[in-house]
């Protein structure tokens, strides 16, 4: 038996979770984005907390979906995004004593790194689960972020958490865009088994 009928077997509900996770994801990420660009670049306790919270709740996110999913071990490419993110959450406190242009830096290579892993992670879901071509999208936007974020951080002008809100806003609409991919294939596999009987 190869890994990928293992895997079908062992998670033929795999997008039944994937349906609320990606919906979740999106919707975590609007509230961030309408935080930020309100309360965030007005109040620095917001905007610090905000900083902290992004990546942490992105740790949080993927040891959810690779449990749900098999596992850490079964899943590495979302464990180097778990430990990644939670690194990152430390870093960013530490770069908050600095300056906003370390904090940027920080999430240039953040966003770089868990850009890749989301790339890997859908290409090895490619045969077992729907939408993954926009998480590839999504995975390598967010790599190409990351560089940006790195070359900005390097200017005369002092960021603020509104040059990271646009990044969020494009990771909510990707996974907005995958959870309806997946919700609108999932009905037209019920319709077409249903002709079938």
């Amino acid at each position: 038996m190869t890994d990928t009928n293992l895997e079908q077997q062992t998670f033929p509900q795999g997008n039944q979770w994937l349906k609320p996770y990606y919906f979740s994801r999106a919707a975590f990420s609007v509230v961030w984005v309408a935080a930020a660009f309100t309360v965030g670049k007005s109040v620095p306790a917001v905007s610090a907390a905000l900083l902290l919270l992004y990546p942490a709740w992105d740790a949080v996110a993927n040891l959810m979906d690779a449990k749900r999913n098999g596992g850490l071990k079964r899943n590495p490419t979302q464990a180097l995004n778990v430990a990644v993110s939670a690194m990152t959450t430390v870093a960013v406190a530490v770069a908050l004593g600095m300056s906003m242009n370390a904090v940027l830096v920080v999430f240039g290579i953040w966003a770089a790194l868990a850009g890749l892993f989301q790339l890997a992670t859908a290409v090895r879901r490619w045969r077992n689960y729907g939408a993954q071509w926009v998480m590839i999208l999504s995975g390598g936007q967010s790599a190409l972020a990351g560089v940006i974020f790195i070359k900005q951080a390097n200017g005369s002008n002092a960021p603020s958490i509104t040059a990271i809100a646009p990044y969020a806003a494009f990771g909510a609409f990707y996974f907005l865009v995958s959870a309806i991919w997946l919700t609108i294939s999932d009905a037209r596999r019920r319709k077409a088994a249903f002709i079938r009987d």
